[in-house]
């Protein structure tokens, strides 16, 4: 059995032998080493590609009440 994880951006399939605990951590060592502003752009990159997963809509909008946001109804 493999385990799957995706951080910044790549995916890194893991073993099931191997212990969840080390995997967190080695999550965790390269999440804290990046610089806040890569951070920022893997986020904005995975928002990117979560709309294009979703057909190029975004998954929330705006309410047009300040900053409130609310998920689009898929009617």
């Amino acid at each position: 059995m493999f385990a799957y994880f995706c951080l910044m951006g790549r995916l890194k399939i893991y073993s099931s032998d191997i212990p969840r605990k080390n995997i967190l951590a080695e999550r965790e060592a390269l999440y804290l080493s990046k610089s806040a502003e890569q951070k920022i752009y893997a986020l904005l990159q995975l928002n990117y590609i979560a709309v294009q997963l979703n057909g190029g809509k975004p998954l929330k909008e705006p309410q047009g009440k300040g900053i409130l946001i609310r998920k689009i109804s898929h009617s």
